[in-house]
């Protein structure tokens, strides 16, 4: 196999679990009631329904729509991003989560990305939404394996990684992955990706020397 041919092979992967892991979460999300759509997520100021709409922006928000919020916001993506979450969460669950099952074959990227920020912000949003609702996923844990990495590399920057993230190794205890160097930082592979990122829900889950760089 060439060089090519194994990132095509791979590339189709990560969308095989995007979309995998769109519709597992419509399918885990379809039976919450009010009282849990309202429920503060892992994600800023976001509640679980502004965290579905912000998943749903890319499969319905067409680019030139995306440069209007970003005039309206200045140039500040993080604004613009935060107001097209809430302008989606203004539909209902049931609205959203069709169209997460729908569209989950959609191939959106953020420009200058490949497959692993779309896989990653999947990820990651399905457990700011899971973790305080005491929900569990089913997915493989090696699916994290892309995710770690990318988070890992400079590409990741500002948009996924959390400032300031201190130089360790990370070792996943539930997929066979390593990655990074300096101290241990060991545990599973979702609260992992969560500590890169900036979520401190399961912080006391993470052992190793590298656990006190980041408390």
């Amino acid at each position: 196999m060439t060089g090519n041919q194994a990132r095509y092979r791979q590339l189709m992967e990560h969308w095989a679990a995007i979309a995998e892991e769109r519709r597992l979460l419509a399918a885990t999300l379809s039976g919450l009631d009010g009282e849990h759509w309202a429920t503060p997520s892992l994600c800023g100021t976001w509640t679980v329904h502004q965290v579905l709409g912000h998943l749903v922006v890319p499969l319905v928000t067409p680019i030139p729509a995306v440069l209007i919020e970003m005039v309206k916001a200045r140039g500040n993506f993080d604004r613009a991003n935060d107001a097209m979450a809430r302008k989606q969460a203004r539909r209902s669950p049931g609205e959203l989560l069709a169209v997460l099952q729908n569209r989950a074959e959609s191939k959106f990227h953020p420009p200058g990305h490949g497959s692993e920020a779309p896989l990653t912000d999947v990820l990651v949003h399905g457990e700011d939404i899971r973790v305080p609702l005491h929900l569990t996923a089913d997915a493989d844990p090696s699916r994290w394996i892309p995710s770690l990495e990318f988070l890992l590399s400079p590409k990741a920057g500002k948009d996924f990684r959390v400032k300031g993230f201190p130089a360790v190794r990370l070792v996943a205890t539930d997929a066979s992955w390593q990655g990074g160097s300096g101290p241990e930082l060991v545990g599973r592979a979702p609260d992992l990706a969560l500590a890169l990122t900036g979520r401190r829900a399961r912080l006391e889950s993470l052992s190793g020397p590298g656990a006190d760089l980041i408390w």
